[in-house]
């Protein structure tokens, strides 16, 4: 603890007196200067504090998939990389550090203790957006510390002297106690939005091969909804997490490029298959589901989607740069003028056998070409894959087709949130709930006004009550926001997340015709359950949502796989399962996030949670 804190303390002094960085400030106060009374002055803490956020950023990646169930290791792996994967990092391991997270909590800690937050121009508080803003980074930091270490040191004020460096006495606080100690001050600023600087983005440089890279300093802030949502999620409190995740998605998510995310779509692609079953299209496909494309997400100056990013320099020169790319095979750095030249031979990590089998098994759903009929009112499906791992993963050619380069990080950025990520938590948190269909339409149709359509049956009259009152997406006020399709334009409208990569999964203006069902989705899964842990599943409700649960775990590797969450995924749905102790066992979800990591011949036992943690440094 002494060592950690005296580095903390280090960084909390020095922290600010380089502009050598692409989060550059013209100040040249460091953190001892207690000053924070302008109405300007904290602008250079904030941007302080995300550089701190990027030196984390590699570590926030290599645990969380490293640790998960989607990536493999290969001849060139870095060794730190691979005591990740097979669990025997140790304390000398590179990417195991907390000292990187505490680093932002003090720096928060200090603003957070000295900034005046009275001051107005006119009847505006000018501070409060900023403010609130720094409390969700902290709050971030410490629930990441304690996703990754179990239970760490807590305190909130800032370690600046010798006393306090040599105090031995915080309390060791894990998820549960972060919640609790942090959620309730944090609710005072739900619906606020991220503070909105003087200048929209920022140009920080030309990356080698030509392309402009921008800094949009409202994506490097973190919601205070969203993160409330993120930690009532983690601790179990799934209503107050359903309810912050209302908020954020209602009234505080700005712009079409979020209130749109549930329409983006991979681009069909079966040419460049895996295996020969997906070698050619059926004979009555009559094209794809329209929508915004689901790859842009991960351009270089991209904003759609994404809610939170850690924008990292595009050369040493101009700040911190990242090693993420070149792990996953792109020398994001190279001096070549072609990115398609980019792509090296040495690539450290690769999809796993379980992400492609995932994917593969994957049924495409797409409109019929009916003589006579209207495109939308025939829908069928066959076996041609998710269309997100064609978007995600490329494969080489000729000798060069064993190699499969992930690509989502050819950008340099870090992604930490996406709209589609705030979605798919509350249809966790909704079918923890026992909302199911209110789960499945999240995956299906998305959250719109035609879900109030007595036509879609699987839809309860509780479950319309709900989106109308209890979580109002739909009340009076917000249901403008989430319209309905239309025959004659069904692309302007919020599409169920799953169709990103699987098609027309959605009913659109004619429910009942998609086979991509509630009930039969969730019969599926419960016999997989079944065969694989060789367990008795039943027919009740609690049943259901334990499967349903597995399906949207499904949701996220298609979606976010390589991004940097998929280990505290399974962490957290394993957590729940584990305390839903009356329906599999009281140690089910050991048994079930080790079966899932088992391919990888891990040495320490992960059906005891303990060993979940890497040990603190």
């Amino acid at each position: 603890m002494k060592k950690i804190i005296f580095a903390i303390a280090a960084f909390g002094l020095f922290a600010f007196s380089s502009c050598s960085d692409m989060l550059e400030t013209d100040s040249t106060r460091q953190l001892f200067d207690k000053e924070l009374n302008s109405k300007t002055d904290s602008v250079f803490y904030g941007f302080g504090i995300m550089q701190a956020m990027q030196q984390l950023a590699d570590q926030y990646v290599f645990q969380g998939e490293m640790q998960g169930d989607l990536v493999n290791t290969t001849y060139y792996t870095d060794n730190n990389l691979r005591q990740l994967a097979n669990f025997s990092a140790t304390t000398a391991n590179k990417y195991d550090s907390a000292y990187v997270y505490y680093r932002v909590i003090n720096n928060c800690n200090y603003y957070i203790a000295h900034r005046d937050t009275t001051l107005r121009t006119g009847s505006t508080n000018v501070v409060i957006n900023e403010y609130a803003a720094i409390k969700a980074f902290r709050a971030w930091a410490y629930l990441q510390l304690a996703r990754v270490y179990g239970k760490v040191p807590f305190f909130t004020e800032p370690l600046v002297t010798i006393a306090q460096i040599n105090n031995n006495s915080y309390p060791q606080l894990d998820i549960q106690g972060i919640v609790a100690q942090l959620a309730p001050d944090l609710e005072r600023y739900s619906g606020l939005s991220v503070p909105s600087y003087a200048v929209s983005y920022g140009i920080i440089g030309s990356t080698n091969w030509g392309q402009t890279k921008r800094m949009y300093p409202s994506l490097c802030f973190i919601p205070v909804d969203v993160i409330l949502g993120e930690m009532y999620l983690e601790a179990g409190q799934y209503d107050k997490a359903a309810r912050h995740y209302t908020t954020f998605l209602t009234d505080v998510a700005p712009g079409a490029g979020q209130q749109w995310a549930q329409s983006l779509v991979a681009s069909l692609s079966v040419g460049s298959s895996r295996n020969n079953r997906l070698s050619q299209l059926p004979s009555d496909f009559d094209g794809t589901v329209s929508g915004l494309s689901w790859s842009s997400v991960f351009n270089n100056n991209s904003t759609t989607d994404i809610i939170t990013y850690i924008p990292m320099a595009v050369n040493r020169l101009r700040g911190v740069t990242t090693s993420v790319p070149q792990a996953f095979g792109y020398n994001y750095y190279s001096t070549s003028n072609f990115i398609d030249s980019l792509r090296m031979d040495e690539i450290q990590i690769t999809p796993s056998a379980s992400y492609t089998t995932l994917s593969d098994s994957t049924d495409y759903y797409y409109f019929k070409s009916v003589t006579g009929g209207l495109r939308q009112q025939f829908v069928n499906n066959a076996k041609l894959g998710d269309m997100r791992y064609q978007s995600t993963v490329t494969r080489g050619e000729g000798e060069d087709s064993t190699k499969l380069w992930i690509n989502k990080f050819n950008n340099g950025n870090i992604i930490l949130y996406r709209t589609t990520t705030v979605y798919l938590h509350l249809a966790e948190a909704l079918n923890r709930l026992g909302y199911l269909d209110a789960a499945f339409a999240i995956l299906k149709d998305g959250i719109t006004a035609s879900l109030l359509d007595s036509a879609r049956t699987y839809i309860s009259d509780e479950t319309r009550n709900l989106f109308q009152n209890t979580y109002p997406f739909l009340s009076a006020e917000n249901i403008s926001k989430f319209p309905p399709q239309t025959t004659s334009n069904y692309t302007a409208t919020n599409f169920g997340i799953h169709q990103h990569g699987a098609g027309a999964v959605g009913d659109g203006n004619y429910p009942g015709r998609s086979a991509y069902t509630l009930d039969s989705i969730v019969g599926l899964k419960m016999k997989e359950l079944a065969r694989i842990y060789n367990i008795k599943v039943g027919t009740t409700k609690q049943d259901s949502i334990n499967a349903l649960e597995d399906v949207l775990c499904d949701e996220y590797a298609l979606e976010f796989a390589f991004e940097g969450n998929r280990f505290y995924d399974l962490c957290r749905l394993a957590r729940h399962k584990n305390e839903d102790t009356g329906l599999y066992g009281a140690n089910f979800g050991s048994i079930w996030l080790a079966r899932k990591l088992d391919y990888k011949s891990p040495l320490k036992d992960l059906k005891n949670p303990d060993n979940w943690y890497l040990p603190f440094k």
